[in-house]
């Protein structure tokens, strides 16, 4: 009965009776005891990729070609006479299921299906693996297909299940996929497994991507980004200290390691500063005046600076301010204090006016730019009111009332 069934559903598959034929070897498949045998398999393998591959019956049964690779895959587990039927077919089936899902993946994909192009794409990928440790085919990886697949699976939000896909890519040093780069594909792992905490991992992909990359400033961001959220103080600056090596032309990083370094010196959330705050604000300074050399027309290092010469010149003024009755030793180190105040007021000035030397006679600015030239001249202003030089002090006020109108 059973040789009955299959040979009838190949009499059917013969008579292009498609889905009669598929009702028939599915029929004799539900036999336990046949289920072992290469012959059947075969032949829904042959039913199968039929169907996958018809135009008419595809959209009717859109796992079809799926089906056809998992029989292919029984087919080689039970046969024992070295595949003959498949090469009496000159391998027909099995370039007919890859094309077939690889098209099918490529169609659903541009009409934007992203479930459907990743089943299909993912199973073109497990297709051209099997072949190949069959020994049929000679290549041992579909890069276009593992992209496409990692990609569909993204779009259709399975993070999870594309990972497994650009890791494939990433893991081969795989760089250009068909005359495309694959930049964003490493890049798109470390940020992966960096919010997944998962460090090992991270760290991987970013030296993988940093190899394959040496100038793209992604995975040092990145680094960054997590040892600011998470890492102690000193980690994020030796950090800054590699990334000053390796671009020692890079004036931003100048700028940004100088600006963490005088904000950590000068955080007092914890009730006072930390201990070697002085220290630490002299290297600002010193990573903010190399900032400066390399790039002379970024306004933000020239407010920084400033900014760190009016601090240390508001606090000598404080410390200046006379209280009462005080001896000839207070009175002269609170001298010694204004003087202090003067001389960090006097260091700030060309800091400042550099701001408005490069911003002020321009036109709209941006946000950062326009707070940056306010906050410069609410410096001067204060400055020179300590100073008691009105002209100077109405002149800096007056700017800084017409920022928004100017700017």
């Amino acid at each position: 009965m059973f040789g009955q069934s299959v040979d009838k559903a190949k009499d059917l598959l013969k008579a292009n009776k498609f889905v009669e034929a598929k009702d028939e070897i599915d029929k004799a498949l539900l036999v336990e005891k046949y289920q072992k045998n290469a012959e059947a398999w075969y032949t829904k393998v042959k039913i199968y990729d039929t169907i996958g591959t018809n135009a008419q019956l595809k959209t009717q049964y859109p796992d079809a070609l799926i089906q056809a690779l998992d029989a292919l895959k029984k087919y080689k587990e039970y046969d024992d006479k070295k595949g003959v039927m498949l090469v009496a077919d000159g391998y027909k089936p099995v370039n007919s299921i890859y094309s077939g899902l690889f098209q099918g993946g490529a169609a659903n994909y541009n009409a934007q299906k992203y479930d459907d192009a990743y089943r299909d794409f993912a199973a073109a990928v497990s297709a051209i693996n099997f072949m190949y440790k069959q020994g049929w085919i000679k290549q041992s990886m579909d890069s276009t297909s593992l992209l496409y697949a990692g990609i569909s699976a993204e779009k259709a939000g399975k993070r999870d299940e594309a990972v497994i896909y650009y890791k494939t890519i990433a893991d081969s040093g795989i760089t250009k996929i068909s005359g495309n780069d694959m930049a964003e594909i490493y890049k798109w792992l470390s940020d992966y497994y960096t919010r997944k905490g998962d460090k090992d991992n991270a760290a991987k992909y970013i030296a993988i991507g940093k190899s394959k990359y040496p100038n793209d400033i992604f995975y040092d961001e990145l680094t960054l980004d997590e040892l600011r959220k998470n890492g102690p103080k000193d980690s994020l600056f030796a950090k800054y200290e590699q990334i000053n090596k390796e671009h020692p032309d890079s004036a931003i990083y100048f700028f940004n390691y100088g600006l963490e370094l005088y904000q950590y010196a000068t955080d007092t959330s914890t009730g006072k500063r930390v201990t070697n705050a002085d220290d630490l604000i002299k290297k600002a300074q010193d990573k903010l005046l190399t900032s400066v050399k390399l790039n002379p027309n970024y306004p933000q290092s020239y407010l920084v600076l400033g900014q760190i010469s009016y601090n240390e010149g508001v606090e000598f003024q404080v410390l200046g301010k006379p209280k009462g009755n005080t001896n000839a030793e207070e009175l002269k180190k609170r001298q010694e204090y204004r003087a202090l105040a003067v001389k960090r007021f006097d260091e700030a000035v060309p800091y400042l006016e550099k701001v408005d030397q490069l911003l002020g006679s321009q036109g709209k600015l941006k946000r950062a730019d326009k707070v940056a030239l306010r906050d410069s001249y609410d410096m001067l202003v204060t400055i020179y009111e300590s100073k008691k030089d009105k002209a100077k002090t109405d002149s800096w006020t007056d700017k800084y009332n017409n920022v928004d109108k100017v700017h």
